[in-house]
């Protein structure tokens, strides 16, 4: 048991958080490679580990670590025989196909550089990505609507040079068929050496940000980049070596690498993926039961979905963990999850720059509300303005310290061919998130916002998401993006835009009415003066609310970021 992570560690379990915090550490060794070091060892010491186990609505699947070292390997040559190598980008379009592992495991053999995209994108989308990047191949799901978004995109000049659709099932002649290619190929790949070997340095994956903010920013992660994952995996989803552990995400989110390969794999986990083209609430409740998941993380919209539906009625006793992350997890949504499954679920904080930063360890008791306390190799400080710590219950930017000392596995190491913005950013002592919090006197930490959210009203500092948490727990309210409007007398008015639940209708009476309990439940000041009621709240692709997109509109201004999901 745990062969492979004791390779990294020189210790695993732990007494105390304190313990934890102290005393973990990661060795990371030379020319590290995830699938060479963690798939192919796996395959190599116990073939028929259970690796993945994959369906959609018509199918299963099931994938030992050896299916995934022979398949990765046909995978790599058929890539090298179209010149993709050591240093070229791939762009990855697949949704939770399980190629997708295959295909991730394969470019890390080969040094390439794995670029994961939603199938959500838009032709724009998609061209700013490969222009930016310099993509030198695409594989993309056979479906429609994304391959007429590519095929839109390609019509202007990129670098891509080949061309795969997984799941073929058209006569589509300007892309390869990538099952019928891969049957092809030889099943051994040997592993490079020299200079044609990757290099701890080098980099492994790209992601580009969900741009709730405006255009995307290219996440650059190295080699090494896995091993921050176990972190993630083990102490925080606390996956069990063999058993079955799921995150819902799309293999296009910075969330799949949290959740569904690296730190889960290293750890011996099995992935559990259930490829639905749609979230339905009803069939990953139907799903949890009918496999019998160990350990489930989605992030804090899709527990709000099912609580709309009658979670007490399905068994998902088996799920000795639920956790969260993406966005914070509003207390009433956790303490509703804890009345029908009777146990809370552990908030998590992170970025795409990194693993989890912050969270409720196994040690901790779940605060709802609470993302927790800080991940061992991580010097996180709450700073001001001017770079000073600030004390308990004072508000601060969460800030990762003493970067010139030790560089944390797991960190982003800068942001692709923008060597400015990369220095900016972690070139110095500290890289600051901008994502506001305060710590209470034990240790925990309470997110605000990001630092561009945050309300300046009238002399007062509101964080839209405490304004959130109070509206949730009005029966009323499903989602609630709260944000500022510029006013001539206090500077900005809180503005609540409000998704409602089933059943109620929206009215001037009811807006009096959730203003009136904000202003019960919290202080007066942060009440919503204006309440806009929607059909949808605009999110990226990953799921986040994008208030920028709202800031702007109300504004008078054309969004000019990524679009909305549909």
């Amino acid at each position: 048991m745990d062969q492979i992570i004791k390779r990294f560690c020189a210790r695993i379990d732990f007494e105390s958080y304190e313990d934890f915090k102290e005393n973990f550490d990661i060795t990371t060794p030379a020319n590290f490679n995830f699938a060479y070091d963690v798939v192919d060892e796996w395959a190599c010491i116990e073939p028929d580990k259970q690796a993945l186990v994959w369906c959609d609505d018509r199918a299963q699947k099931t994938f030992t670590f050896a299916d995934i070292a022979r398949l990765s390997n046909q995978a790599a040559n058929l890539f090298s025989e179209h010149g993709i190598g050591k240093g070229d980008i791939v762009m990855v379009m697949l949704r939770q196909r399980w190629e997708y592992w295959i295909i991730a495991t394969a470019l890390c053999k080969l040094g390439a550089i794995l670029s994961p995209a939603t199938i959500q994108l838009t032709a724009k989308d998609i061209l700013y990505r490969l222009q930016s990047s310099g993509a030198r191949a695409l594989v993309a799901l056979d479906d429609d609507y994304v391959v007429k978004q590519c095929e839109l995109a390609l019509e202007s000049p990129t670098d891509i040079v080949y061309k795969l659709l997984v799941d073929k099932h058209t006569d589509n002649p300007n892309w390869d068929d990538f099952s019928t290619l891969l049957a092809s190929q030889p099943e051994q790949f040997e592993r490079p050496h020299g200079e044609a070997a990757s290099q701890n340095s080098d980099t492994m994956l790209i992601y580009f940000t969900s741009g709730t903010t405006g255009l995307a920013k290219m996440v650059m992660h190295d080699f090494t980049h896995p091993l921050g994952h176990i972190l993630t995996a083990r102490y925080w989803q606390q996956v069990q070596e063999n058993q079955l552990h799921c995150s819902v995400s799309d293999s296009g989110w910075a969330k799949f690498g949290w959740g569904k390969i690296y730190g889960q794999w290293i750890c011996g986990a099995t992935v559990f993926a259930y490829d639905a083209e749609r979230f339905d609430a009803k069939a990953l409740l139907q799903r949890i039961e009918q496999y019998q998941l160990t350990t489930f993380c989605v992030p804090p919209t899709m527990y709000r979905m099912m609580l709309t539906e009658d979670v007490s009625a399905y068994d998902l006793s088996s799920v000795q963990t639920f956790t969260t992350a993406g966005e914070p997890l509003n207390p009433e949504i956790n303490l509703q999850w804890q009345k029908a499954t009777g146990k809370l679920i552990r908030e998590g904080f992170g970025q795409s720059e990194g693993p989890v930063l912050l969270a409720t360890f196994s040690w901790l008791t779940p605060r709802p509300g609470s993302m927790g306390k800080p991940s061992p190799l991580f010097d996180i400080e709450l700073l001001d303005d001017n770079g000073q710590p600030v004390g308990d219950g004072m508000d601060g930017s969460i800030c990762i310290c003493n970067l010139d000392l030790r560089f944390p596995p797991g960190l982003f190491v800068g942001y692709y061919q923008d060597e400015e913005k990369s220095c900016e950013a972690v070139g110095g002592k500290y890289y600051n998130l901008h994502d506001l919090a305060w710590r209470d006197v034990d240790g925990y930490y309470t997110f605000i916002g990001r630092d561009d959210d945050v309300i300046k009203s009238s002399g007062y500092r509101i964080g839209p998401f405490e304004v959130e948490s109070a509206l949730a727990e009005h029966p009323a309210v499903l989602e609630s993006a709260v944000t500022a409007v510029a006013d001539e007398i206090r500077g900005s008015i809180v503005k609540a835009t409000i998704t409602l639940q089933a059943g109620y209708v929206a009215s001037d009476e009811l807006a009096k009415e959730l203003q009136e309990h904000v202003k019960q439940v919290t202080a007066p000041y942060k009440y919503p003066r204006i309440v806009e009621f929607v059909d949808q709240l605009p999110k990226t692709v990953s799921g986040k609310v994008k208030r920028a997109e709202i800031r702007t509109v109300d504004a008078g201004g054309v969004w000019e970021g990524e679009a909305s999901v549909r």
